[in-house]
């Protein structure tokens, strides 16, 4: 049976042509790679890809199929996926569905035999930006038009839109830690971190004023990760500053790290095409170690208002590109780092964190 043709065109003109994938349709967004080797299905449900087409340079995707515990939140929330070699079938035993399966139960358009070498080199010089995929129009004029339509990320808020809409529980009711966490798009395996260390969570969702969570009276805060613009956030800004007005513990994980930065006068910047793999090395300054990450972000805080701040001390940095990947406050008991320590798919490097938080709310 012949495959469906799909178009892929970018905001630059530059066109790739290949199969359809997923749902017969056509779908918009951010194009952006991600260079982890494993781990699609954590990579497509991850809240902070969010309005993104995820290219993805591993050559197979598909071949080990869908599994729900491997799932990041209730579902994707992506834009659309390129990929190179496309696998309908799958080897693992206990795979619950395939990744076709997976796509086109969620709605989303997707293109395969397409040159993802090409397409990420060319990303990797021309920036990030708008493109568009689709199964239904051939004409590029027709799709041009649509992809106008496709709202650009810088300035872009999306939190609010994939965030909890009701507050709930995950880890022991009898701990004596309890944490309120601020959900912006937060991961499935960072509650399971913070609940493997005896925390008791309640995720809130992300535009709830801090009185309400102040009356579950937790020991601390966690900000979590999410997609969209900080720049643009300003209702968690000020969330964020009231948190720090209360002098608890508080922890950042990416748009939580770069909140925490905006709330004390740090700004943000869109990053040329961004951090988005699980092999990017860290330095931890204060340890001299090194780290190898999971990452996923197209935002970073300016490291000149970081290193000129009198209450922040830059506590890791990327040696990729020497950006700002970690800060902590030297007048209140707050961290955050741009990168995600619960490392799944990846090493666990960086857990580490999730200890040092514990410390911090036993020892406040």
């Amino acid at each position: 049976m012949d495959k469906q043709k799909a178009t892929l065109l970018l905001e630059d003109g530059t066109v790739f042509y290949g199969t359809l994938i997923g749902k017969h349709g056509t779908n918009g967004g951010e194009i952006c790679f991600n260079t982890g080797m494993t781990g699609y299905q954590e990579i497509y449900t991850d809240p902070s890809y969010t309005g993104q087409i995820v290219v993805t340079t591993t050559s197979h995707i598909g071949n080990y199929g869908v599994i729900d515990s491997e799932a990041e939140s209730d579902g994707p929330t992506i834009a659309s996926i390129v990929v190179n070699s496309f696998s309908e079938i799958y080897s693992r035993l206990d795979a619950t569905q395939s990744l076709q399966e997976f796509l086109e139960s969620n709605g989303i358009t997707g293109i395969a035999d397409v040159d993802t070498r090409k397409l990420v080199r060319h990303i990797r010089s021309k920036g990030a930006m708008n493109a568009i995929i689709s199964s239904e129009f051939d004409n590029l004029e027709d799709l041009q038009k649509e992809l106008d339509k496709v709202p650009d990320m810088a300035g872009l808020e999306l939190s609010s839109k994939v965030c909890t809409k009701e507050p709930y529980y995950v880890g022991d009711e009898n701990s004596t830690i309890k944490v309120a966490c601020v959900d912006y798009g937060i991961k499935r395996n960072i509650l399971r971190n913070l609940a493997a260390r005896g925390v008791y969570c309640k995720v809130f969702p992300a535009k709830t004023a801090v009185a309400d969570m102040e009356a579950w009276q937790p020991n601390a805060y966690f900000l979590s990760n999410g997609p969209g613009d900080p720049a643009v956030m300003d209702y968690a800004v000020e969330t964020v500053k009231e948190i720090l007005a209360l002098n608890k513990p508080v922890f950042g994980i990416c748009l939580g790290h770069q909140l925490l930065a905006e709330a004390v006068g740090i700004k943000t910047y869109k990053m040329h095409h961004g951090h988005r793999g699980i092999n990017h090395p860290i330095k931890n300054l204060n340890t001299g170690k090194s780290e190898i990450t999971s990452q996923n972000h197209g935002f970073n805080i300016v490291r000149e208002d970081s290193e000129n701040h009198p209450d922040i001390e830059i506590t890791h940095v990327h040696l990729n590109d020497n950006t700002v990947a970690g800060i902590k406050l030297k007048d209140r008991p707050a961290f955050s780092v741009q990168y995600h320590p619960e490392s799944a798919p990846g090493p666990h490097d960086s857990r580490y964190l999730f200890d040092d938080f514990i410390s911090l709310i036993n020892n406040n």
